[in-house]
């Protein structure tokens, strides 16, 4: 049954500033729990900002945009709803937590309910109020002091047991982060981070593994965020990672980026995810990417898929893409690294959740290596890159063990997820790097 459309005032935190502005009007059509069709019109004032940014790269540019009162857009490419709306809502945790607070059954309310309850601190740079003079949702970060509690809060919400008063506040600020895991945003030191805790029936720690697996990746020079461990006083760990989408102004406040999923970038359905390609968001990034940033975002994006592929990280979908306005470049830039997990297992053959070359999701070297030329690589480059970031995840053991204190007990954990190189395509690589050596001393000759 159709209910009433449900409206709602988008708001954009603009590049500079601490307070959003008024940026147009939101129409859901919702059938049930679904939404089924969607409404977006721009302000006219909105329109005429100097540094006003595209809500949706896709279906909302503003380029050639029109005011509401003349056009309302709707979604590009057959879909629901729009992709920068759909990374605004919470995701698994944040919906759990909702529901928690509303006592509802899971997966029951409407779309547009976990749109109102997912608080103003939500991924990004837009908010939803009902009017366009309407604040923004109070609600301070909780502290460091206050991670005891807030574990507590994640568990009872896991175990489906109602969240007390008291714990229930810790997560007013910002419910809305994605992902299954349980989390929270907190303040450190006046800095948002976000707080990764452990799950009820993990296998091993995961707040530690993929503390040290970020510290690997980093190794491997990839771009990746400030992170730390925690110990709880009953030895359970979280990890810490800076939000990328807030920096600090030389004001002391704070200016929230807008962030998209990779899955908006192609303008996709979330079910459409398995059949895309790293190639296809390196695409998409000749499109919309920000000036001067092309080529070395395009070369990141490929030493991310050669490093998912060495460590068995298969939860490598649209969603843990993530590209942020960059008002200056006029485009979109590869945010940094985050949601990284070695997946232990026993298969020998293993695909990553997107595609990786000529084999499909194969996750090989010698896969990757073949899509070289849609990353902007040389061959000879795209096995540079592969060789050195081989190189680098070859010694885990002693990065986590020697220089990070992960307990050998843990490493045995997880070990069947990191490849030995030689095993899944290094000898194509290296073959293509002793030609480029022996070309160079016939040069040389």
């Amino acid at each position: 049954m159709t209910s009433e459309p449900w409206t709602s005032v988008v708001f954009a935190y603009l590049p500079g500033e601490e307070a959003a502005v008024p940026a147009g009007r939101l129409t859901l059509v919702e059938e049930g729990v679904l939404v089924v069709a969607s409404k977006f019109g721009y302000g006219a004032r909105y329109l005429r900002r100097q540094n006003a940014i595209p809500v949706d790269p896709v279906s909302l540019p503003l380029t050639g945009a029109e005011p509401g009162g003349l056009r309302e857009y709707e979604p590009q490419q057959g879909l629901e709803l729009f992709g920068a709306v759909r990374d605004a809502m919470p995701d698994a945790w944040g919906r759990r937590v909702i529901e928690n607070k509303l006592k509802a059954p899971p997966n029951s309310l409407k779309e547009s309910d976990y749109l109102r309850h997912a608080g103003s601190n939500r991924w990004g740079a837009l908010d939803f109020r009902d009017r366009p003079t309407d604040a923004e949702q109070a609600g301070l970060l909780p502290e460091m002091t206050e991670l005891v509690s807030l574990v507590d809060a994640a568990d009872r919400v896991q175990r489906n047991e109602p969240v007390p008063e008291h714990l229930r506040r810790l997560f007013d600020a910002g419910p809305s982060m994605g992902g299954a895991r349980p989390k929270a945003v907190i303040s450190r030191n006046g800095d948002p981070y976000i707080a990764k805790f452990p799950a009820l029936g993990d296998g091993f720690n995961v707040p530690q593994i993929e503390h040290a697996v970020l510290a690997l990746a980093r190794l491997c020079k990839l771009d990746v965020p400030e992170t730390d461990l925690v110990r709880l006083p009953d030895e359970r760990d979280v990890m810490l990672i800076r939000r990328f989408d807030r920096v600090r102004l030389p004001s002391g406040g704070t200016e929230r980026r807008h962030v998209i999923s990779g899955l908006t970038l192609l303008g996709l359905h979330e079910s459409e995810s398995p059949t895309s390609s790293y190639a296809a968001l390196s695409l998409a990034l000749s499109r919309y990417g920000a000036k001067g940033h092309l080529r070395a975002d395009r070369a990141e994006l490929f030493s991310r898929m050669v490093f998912n592929i060495l460590v068995s990280n298969d939860d490598d979908h649209l969603r843990n893409h993530a590209f942020v306005w960059d008002e200056k470049a006029d485009g979109w830039k590869l945010s940094p690294l985050y949601d990284v997990l070695p997946k232990p297992q026993a298969a020998f053959e293993r695909f990553l959740h997107l595609g990786v070359g000529q084999q499909g999701r194969l996750a090989t070297l010698d896969n990757a290596l073949s899509a070289a030329g849609q990353f902007g690589l040389s061959p000879r480059d795209a096995a540079s890159t592969i060789d050195a970031i081989a190189a680098r995840t070859r010694e885990w053991r002693g990065v986590f063990e020697d220089e990070l204190g992960v307990p050998p007990s843990q490493c045995e954990l997880v070990a069947s997820a990191f490849r030995r190189p030689n095993d899944i395509g290094l000898q194509q690589v290296t073959a293509v790097l002793k030609k480029k050596h022996a070309a160079r001393r016939r040069f040389t000759a």
